[in-house]
């Protein structure tokens, strides 16, 4: 198949004229149900051995979850690593199984820096610390993207949310400029002991932290916190990452406050992460009384995290906030560290127009850009303000699975359908051309590179093969081969073609593509627009604004959307559990 791309702005108003958002039409029979034909097994895209899929109890269209669901906990609390490794592999044979999510490729991360700052420094997770940065100017001036969506840490779910998070806030521990986690509102020199079964954790806090507003820090707010973030009335989509530690099942954790800096927590099992966790927002400290005090508490429990002047213990406080323009960052002279913070005011600008941004960095207003135009990036990628790190993740596309182009079909139906589109994909086309920083493609879901938990590596960082050497889920590669096996796929979901090869008038497929306003993201669509339009599939993109995006997403108002996950930890768990049919961050409806 010839995957030359024309103008993707041309292309897209062409397939606009005939679309219509997600009305499904398959071949139907006399009572208007789908049917079936005979069973066609994609041999590029096959089922993994020993995975099979029977229908949701509410969506015959739907897996049925529960197998998944009954790993995840296995996974959590089984004492044989090795065992775990081997259950994490099933988990991840069922979800890219069900082809709803779509991996495109494994994240690296490019932002532009001015020459004469130094001291920002990131981790694989995305997170950026400007606390330690140097300039010779009074401010630091920045991008990351738009309008945060959530600040409060147990509240937010977002990259550059966490961002804000790792400057504002000081959990038990953090990462350093090399990345490795270290201390951070621990004692340093005496953090923590475990008991020998590595079930009972005591923390021991340095003497003398303080908040923002010079309050006396205890380890009665890191309990207080970490009840909150899993209080259904919170409503913590990460509240599931706290399910390592005992009672969470059973909704009171099994957390005592010894005294003002000793804190003693059991585990449900030894979990070889859970320090990593203490570096990630969900479990920072946050104050009860500026909680539970601020306006609105009792309708939105994040209020008092939703404008300027909130307490904090971080690097930095919150100054003022003009939404959707920008925030400002001011010093916190009561961070443990203060000394070391030679940076008095760090500016942010809010905005996701790429456009606007680049212009902003060349004018000498931003000093940090989190983010470069695509249609910029041959030009600046050889300078030395461009910079490219590693990333621990995997940009996505994913399906509803109770989208209603689903409507009609059976569980095996509507795997066939998105087996289609996945095979149709040019994945190289898009890092080549859009990416362009040499991403590496992805053929399934876990990231090249990460750890297995065991002391091994999950998956080769070649980017798709297994430490066994087989081969990813489907090929790196679109052929001939590939886009005639994804017609026989859609027959066999009740599509019918024409004499042209592409989908017949009779069983059209319209869908709708979700995303938020960026040109790469837009980009990435366009070309999947092009691919998918070889058989005739109908697809419209639709912009959104970043809050009001993930919020549709969140809620499965969509069909088809992008996606991206870095990881929060350097264990699979992390990748996994998040499509757990009761996760706040489970975009596909899993199980729903």
């Amino acid at each position: 198949m010839s995957m030359k791309k024309f103008m993707a702005s041309a292309l897209a108003l062409a397939l606009l004229a005939g679309c219509s958002s997600s009305t499904p039409s398959g071949s139907t029979d006399t009572d208007g149900g789908n049917t079936e034909g005979e069973a066609f097994e994609s041999t590029l895209y096959p089922t993994p051995e020993g995975v099979t899929y029977t229908a949701s109890s509410t969506n015959a269209a739907a897996p049925d979850w529960a197998k998944y669901d009954e790993l995840v906990d296995q996974i959590r609390t089984t004492l044989d690593m090795d065992e775990r490794v081997s259950l994490m592999h099933q988990a991840e044979d069922i979800l890219m199984g069900t082809a709803a999510v779509i991996p495109l490729y494994y994240y690296n991360d490019t932002f532009m820096q001015k020459t004469d700052v130094d001291g920002i420094y990131s981790n694989v997770f995305g997170n950026k610390f400007f606390m330690f940065a140097t300039t010779p100017r009074d401010t630091l001036k920045v991008n990351l993207a738009s309008e945060p969506d959530k600040i409060d840490p147990a509240l937010n779910t977002s990259v550059d949310g966490a961002c804000l998070d790792v400057n504002l806030f000081s959990g038990l521990y953090t990462y350093d400029k090399n990345g490795q986690l270290t201390p951070d509102s621990l004692d340093h020199e005496n953090p923590y002991e475990v008991s020998e079964d590595g079930l009972t954790y005591t923390f021991h806090l340095q003497d003398g932290l303080k908040w923002s507003d010079g309050s006396a820090l205890t380890m009665n707010d890191f309990a207080y916190a970490w009840n909150r973030a899993v209080d259904p009335a919170t409503g913590a989509d990460y509240e599931y990452m706290y399910a390592p530690i005992a009672g969470y099942s059973e909704g009171a954790l099994k957390i005592e406050v010894v005294d003002d800096l000793t804190m003693t927590v059991e585990l449900v099992a030894p979990c070889a992460y859970f320090l990593d966790l203490m570096a990630f927002p969900a479990f920072f400290p946050v104050k009860k009384d500026v909680v539970e005090g601020a306006e609105g508490f009792a309708d939105n429990p994040g209020a008092w995290a939703t404008e300027a002047g909130f307490v904090s213990n971080g690097a930095y406080t919150l100054d003022s906030w003009t939404h959707g323009e920008s925030m400002v960052f001011k010093k916190n002279p009561n961070y443990y560290r203060a000394d070391e913070v030679t940076v008095e005011t760090i500016n942010f600008m809010l905005s996701a127009d790429d456009t606007a941004i680049f212009a902003a960095f060349q004018a000498g207003d931003l000093d940090f850009a989190d983010s470069v135009p695509t249609n910029e990036i041959a030009s600046v990628k050889d300078t030395p303000e461009f910079h490219v790190i590693d990333n621990l993740g995997t940009y996505y596309a994913c399906f509803n699975v109770n989208s209603p182009i689903f409507e009609g079909k059976t569980v095996d139906q509507a795997i066939a359908m998105r087996k289609a589109f996945s095979l149709l994909i040019d994945r190289q086309y898009i890092v080549d051309t859009v990416g362009q920083t040499g991403q590496l493609v992805a053929t399934s879901y876990l990231p090249a590179g990460m750890a297995d938990g065991n002391g091994g590596t999950f998956k080769d960082a070649s980017g798709w093969k297994y430490p066994d050497g087989s081969d990813g889920y489907y090929p790196a590669e679109v052929t001939d081969t590939a886009v005639e096996e994804a017609r026989k796929l859609l027959e066999y979901a009740g599509f019918t073609f024409g004499e042209d090869g592409k989908l017949s008038a009779d069983t059209p497929i319209n869908i709708t593509y979700l995303t938020n306003e960026s040109s790469g993201h837009v980009a990435a669509a366009e070309s999947m627009q092009q691919d998918f339009s070889e058989v005739g599939i109908n697809m419209e993109i639709k912009q959104e604004d970043w809050n009001v995006f993930l919020t549709d997403r969140k809620n499965g108002n969509y069909d088809f959307a992008r996606e991206g996950w870095l990881a929060d930890f350097n264990d699979p768990i992390n990748m996994i559990e998040m499509f757990a049919s009761y996760s706040g961050n489970n975009d596909p409806q899993f199980g729903k």
